[in-house]
């Protein structure tokens, strides 16, 4: 990109509804780090979410529900030129900061995210991680469990999150690769097995690429939103 980066503040934008189970832990892999801020940014949480993240020094703020709202609204507020957007039930490796900024430095490089681990011992899972693997690199397409990021410069560019119902992650990368290239780091993130585990694997995975050809075929994000939420795109 041309810039020293080494020294660059890096702000953790971090979406959350009702995460009092995880949010202690997803800012706990954020220190110790140089030059970075955190900011949770609360979809109206009706547990102790909100608490648990002052009660860590961190910046909170409220927004409307929603995950692309609540991203861009994190976004405007936050003072580093690097945006790192992390889900509430998703733990960074350690040495992170270094890691993104020695990415963003690479020729042509605009934006990255991490490989994904998920964070339950089934055989299946396995299989998954080594799709994403396989697709984030191919394609150039993480999705938002992996940790994007890239600076705030481009993030404005590209007008933010589209704030859509769903896909939204899909729709900002494609946005992106119109721009630069995407890094996808070796180094793994870790998430949650919450969906996989309450759909089951196969099910999960299938329902994935359901909703994406979905969208590609032009149904409406709400649309898709309803569907999935209510498990209408699969009765078995």
């Amino acid at each position: 990109m041309g810039k020293n980066l080494e020294n660059i503040k890096i702000s953790i934008v971090i979406p959350a509804l009702n995460e009092a189970e995880n949010i202690q832990q997803a800012i706990a892999t954020t220190q110790p780090s140089a030059d970075i801020e955190v900011i949770v940014v609360d979809g109206g949480s009706q547990d102790d979410t909100v608490a648990i993240a002052q009660s860590l020094g961190v910046k909170v703020i409220s927004s409307f529900p929603g995950r692309a709202v609540q991203m861009n609204a994190g976004a405007t507020l936050a003072m580093g030129e690097i945006l790192l957007f992390l889900h509430a039930d998703t733990r960074l490796p350690v040495g992170f900061d270094e890691i993104i900024r020695a990415a963003l430095q690479q020729p042509g490089v605009i934006a990255g995210a991490f490989a994904l681990r998920i964070n339950a011992d089934l055989a299946g899972l396995r299989l998954v991680e080594k799709g994403v693997y396989w697709r984030s690199r191919l394609l150039q397409m993480p999705y938002g469990d992996q940790a994007i990021f890239m600076t705030k410069a481009v993030f404005q560019q590209v007008g933010g999150f589209p704030e859509l119902p769903i896909m939204e992650d899909f729709e900002l990368m494609r946005r992106l690769k119109r721009v630069g290239k995407i890094a996808i780091l070796p180094v793994a993130v870790v998430t949650s097995a919450r969906r996989w585990l309450q759909k089951g694997v196969f099910k999960t995975t299938l329902i994935n690429q359901v909703v994406i050809v979905a969208y590609l075929l032009g149904v409406a994000p709400a649309q898709l939103r309803s569907w999935y939420r209510q498990g209408r795109f699969f009765k078995f």
